[in-house]
Order: C-alpha cells, then sequence, then structure tokens
C-alpha cells in the first residue's frame, strides 16, 4: 500500500514539475486519483501528515522573530482580514441559502458565518512552500505573510479549545519558564556536531514540545512553533533549519496526499467549490488594502495579498470540529477540501509569475501608495559602488569577499533580509536592504558607475526574475551568476545573462589552485 502511494506521489510530482508547477499540486492530484480509484487512506499516511506539520511548525519557529507578531501589520492584518471576511462571506451565502439551494438548504447565518471562519484562515504548509521555493520567506513580506499565519494557527487553537470546552492545565502556566531554557538549549545545540545528530535533536525538540503543550491541555502544533521560536537567532538555528528541510518536505506529501482521501466529491460538489476558490480576490482585495492603511508600500501588500489567497487546512480542521458537534452537514468538508485544493493551484501559479506581473501594472497597482511616506526598502547606490552582490548568503558573502580583497570599498552586497543587513552591516560590511526582483528597487537605483552585478540567490526563478529587473532598468553592464547544480546552467542559458558558474565547480578549482600555490612555495628553495 505505502509502495502504492509513494508511486503515484512521485509520477505526479514529476508531471507538476514538468508543467512548470509545484510538486505539490501533483501531490493533491495524486490523492484524489487514489481515492477515486478506491484506495482507502491509513493510519501510516495520518502520521507522516502529523509529522510533516509538527516539523513544518517547529521549522517555522526556527526562522521567527518573536518581535515581528507585535507589529501592527501582523496582529492588525490578520484579525481585521479574518472579521471582514467572514463577514462578507456571511453575506454572500445568504443569497443561495433563501433560494434554498442543495447543500446550503439547513444552513443559518450562524452556520454560513462558521463556514466564513473557517474559511478565512490562509493556508500556513502552502503559504510556507510556496516562499521557501521561491526564496522570499526571509523578505519583507515573507516575514509579514509568516506573521500572519502565525496569529491565524493561535486563533484556530484558541476556537477549538472553547469549542470543545477543554482548559489548559493550571500547570500550563509554568510554559512561560521555558524562557529560562533558551540559551542551555542552544548550548546543547552546539555541543550535537554537525552529523546525522543535529536533525535528530531537531526532532525530538520539534516532538518534545508537541508533547509538553498536549500534556497541558494546549494543541501540540503550537508547543512545535514555541520550540522552534526558542531557538531562533542562535548559532545552530539555520544549520538546524537546513537539515530538517527534507525530513519536512517528505513527511508533507502525506499531508498533502490525505486531502485527497477527504470524501469523492459528486459534479455539485465540485462546483460549490470552484465557486468558492473564484471568492479568493475578495480575500486578497482586502489584504492588500489593510496592509495599505497599516503603512505598507504598495509592492509588500500586493505580494503579501497574493500569497495568502487561498483557504486553509486548518479550515478543514474547523469544519471537521464543527461537523462532530453537528453544526454542519459531512458534504462541507468535501468541499472545503476541494476549494482548499483548487486554491494551493491558484497561489503556486499566480504566485510564480507575482514579479513578472508587477512591473507590467506597477502603475496601477502602486496608485494605492502613500506617496508621501518614505519606505527604506529601496536604496541608492553609493558613488564609489562598482560592484553588487545580489543575495548574501554563504555564497553571496563568500563572493562579496573575494571580490572586496581586491577591490576595496567598491563592492556592496544586496540582501532581502532586513536583519540579515542590518547585522552585516554591523560587523562593517557594505551592505544594503532591498530585493533584488523589486521593479522598483532597480528603476530608482543609479547605476551608471557599476560594471558587474553578481546574482547569488538560491532559487533559478529569482535569479531570472532579478535578471529581468536589472535588464529592465537600463543597465548597460556585465551580469553573472552562481548556481550549485549543472542542468540549472543550461536553464539559465537564454536569460541573458554574460556568465554562469557552478559554485561547486567554482569552489573546486579554487581550492585547487590555493593548493597549488602552497606547494609551489613550499618546493622553492630557502
Amino acid at each position: 500500500m505505502e509502495f502504492i502511494w509513494i508511486l503515484f506521489a512521485f509520477i505526479f510530482g514529476v508531471l507538476a514539475r514538468a508543467m512548470s508547477l509545484p510538486p505539490l499540486i501533483g501531490y493533491l492530484l495524486a490523492g484524489f486519483l487514489l481515492h477515486l480509484a478506491g484506495m482507502q487512506s491509513s493510519d501510516t499516511l495520518q502520521t507522516l501528515s502529523d509529522l510533516g506539520i509538527t516539523l513544518m511548525l517547529f521549522t517555522i519557529g526556527l526562522k521567527l522573530n518573536v518581535r515581528d507578531l507585535l507589529k501592527t501589520a501582523v496582529w492588525g492584518g490578520a484579525l481585521s482580514n479574518m472579521i471582514l471576511w467572514t463577514l462578507t462571506f456571511t453575506g454572500i451565502a445568504i443569497l443561495p441559502i433563501s433560494l434554498g439551494f442543495s447543500h446550503f438548504m439547513g444552513l443559518t447565518w450562524q452556520s454560513a458565518a462558521l463556514i466564513g471562519f473557517a474559511l478565512s484562515f490562509s493556508s500556513t504548509v502552502c503559504v510556507v512552500k510556496v516562499l521557501e521555493s521561491s526564496g522570499d520567506i526571509k523578505s519583507r513580506h515573507g516575514k509579514l505573510s509568516v506573521g500572519i499565519l502565525v496569529m491565524q494557527d493561535v486563533i484556530a487553537v484558541l476556537f477549538m479549545a472553547v469549542a470543545m470546552g477543554e482548559q489548559p492545565s493550571l500547570w500550563a502556566f509554568g510554559l512561560l519558564a521555558l524562557v529560562l531554557l533558551r540559551k542551555p538549549i542552544g548550548q546543547f545545540l552546539d555541543k550535537v556536531g554537525h552529523d546525522e545528530l543535529l536533525p535528530l535533536a531537531g526532532f525530538f525538540l520539534a516532538f518534545g514540545g508537541y508533547e509538553l503543550f498536549s500534556a497541558l491541555g494546549i494543541k501540540g502544533d503550537l508547543g512545535a512553533l514555541v520550540a522552534g521560536a526558542m531557538l531562533s537567532g542562535s548559532i545552530k538555528a539555520s544549520e538546524l533549519y537546513r537539515s530538517l528541510m527534507s525530513f519536512k518536505d517528505l513527511f508533507l506529501i502525506g499531508f498533502f496526499l490525505s486531502i485527497g482521501f477527504t470524501a469523492l466529491p459528486t459534479g455539485e460538489i465540485v462546483v460549490i467549490a470552484l465557486l468558492l476558490a473564484l471568492l479568493i480576490p475578495i480575500k486578497s482585495f482586502y489584504f492588500f488594502n489593510f496592509h495599505g492603511l497599516l503603512g505598507q508600500r504598495a509592492r509588500t501588500s500586493y505580494l503579501n495579498s497574493l500569497v495568502l489567497g487561498n483557504y486553509s487546512e486548518f479550515g478543514l480542521i474547523v469544519v471537521a470540529l464543527s461537523i462532530s458537534f453537528g453544526w454542519l452537514s459531512k458534504e462541507w468538508l468535501v468541499i472545503l477540501a476541494l476549494a482548499v485544493s483548487f486554491t494551493f493551484i491558484i497561489t503556486s501559479f499566480s504566485y510564480r509569475y507575482s514579479h513578472r506581473i508587477y512591473g507590467l501594472f506597477k502603475g496601477f497597482i502602486t496608485r494605492f501608495e502613500d506617496k508621501a511616506r518614505c519606505y527604506d526598502d529601496t536604496c541608492n547606490l553609493p558613488a564609489e559602488a562598482e560592484v553588487l552582490v545580489v543575495g548574501m548568503g554563504r555564497v553571496g558573502k563568500g563572493a562579496y569577499t573575494a571580490l572586496s580583497s581586491k577591490m576595496g570599498g567598491h563592492v556592496y552586497g544586496l540582501d532581502s533580509d532586513e536583519d540579515k543587513a542590518r547585522l552585516l552591516q554591523a560587523q562593517g560590511v557594505h551592505v544594503l536592504f532591498g530585493d533584488g526582483e523589486d521593479a522598483d528597487l532597480w528603476c530608482r537605483m543609479n547605476l551608471q558607475q557599476i560594471k558587474l552585478v553578481l546574482i547569488a540567490l538560491p532559487s533559478i526563478m529569482d535569479i531570472k526574475n532579478t535578471q529581468e529587473q536589472v535588464r529592465a532598468s537600463s543597465y548597460a553592464g556585465k551580469v553573472v551568476a552562481i548556481v550549485r547544480y549543472e542542468d540549472q546552467i543550461h536553464e539559465l542559458a537564454e536569460c541573458g545573462i554574460d556568465r554562469i558558474f557552478n559554485f561547486y565547480t567554482e569552489a573546486g578549482v579554487g581550492f585547487a589552485d590555493e593548493s597549488m600555490a602552497l606547494l609551489s612555495q613550499s618546493t622553492q628553495p630557502s
């Protein structure tokens, strides 16, 4: 049985990739086809799904800055959107209820509001996957989106606790003391090393947090998130995050497959789910406008509204709970499962081309921006800058260091992670805060004195988008890019990039050159 699941997930994941779609869409389709073929879900698949969600929340915590949750744009954006969307959906649902449409018969305005509340959540799984695959998880709009997702998750946990009538144990107040363990746990991870013990330690902390919170009457997923947040900013946090990525992605396949096993849809159910998916632009519109009112730049609001424009797996949990209490009919779980799947596809496709769409329609989108406000995510290069390194990760920072040793202060870096940019600036590194895929940034930047732009971004799509924005800005200098794999060179060959380097090949050549230089020095007569 497990082999069949793996086979279908692999085949349809490959097909989705071949059509330039995220593999998760293939996994969703595989789940529905397996169910259609008469296959049944099992405890094993559900266990994989639960493991994936727990690890995902733990890794979110590793990248989370708790101070971000206190920003008005985060909690204000989350609450305002949920309230207004719930009211809007309830108003829209009154029409089919009053006309006596099938599946809407028997609904009251209270149950319609409950469905609207379930649909007000955005998918943590989908959004994080999309942001990670595009390299935007640490960008300003990425952090804003993750912060809103965390707020929504907390609200979902509170709702389920109230609905089920369960109250946390009095011992739950003792969880506040966990902050005292932040430093000891960080020191413990430092002693673990870099081999298989590191991801094993991650498993221990993630599921340990889950079990601790569950034992105290609090949803365990929140415990996994808190466990990760305790380690956020520690020395080993980034390395631990990378070591868990493959495990998390593998286990999450079980989640996407399990959605397909929810129930077999009828034609009418599919139509209702499609109609619900068509309401997504309203949800995105609310996100865009509220974040504009809360002081965000139009581009940030636009990207945030696109990536959060979907329905959530937590909505399925809310509906399943409501069905168990007799508040909704079981058909609504199937309807919402399909609607969630459709919006996953919409988000994955629309966000893939989000930067290109913004470049085409930025004149219209920026009309909603406060022109009097000064935004800090566009910048100007100093007059002495001649080389610009886009992306200050491990590869980009290494390239910056090597170039700076030869060109001195004529080399500058650019990174979309605001916290990283500030940290590097404090270390004396010439780095600016800005997103390489931002069309406005390049249009407002004076590039006349720049001779070379080096793109060191993790995602191929990021490199393509950055190259497109650089060329659109009338930049006349050279552009080079660094990739990790040989097939990526062929994929970028037609983008107009002057030179593409394979990171591992160049590292090997550099290592050999340095070794030969050392050898020649040792053989010279004294």
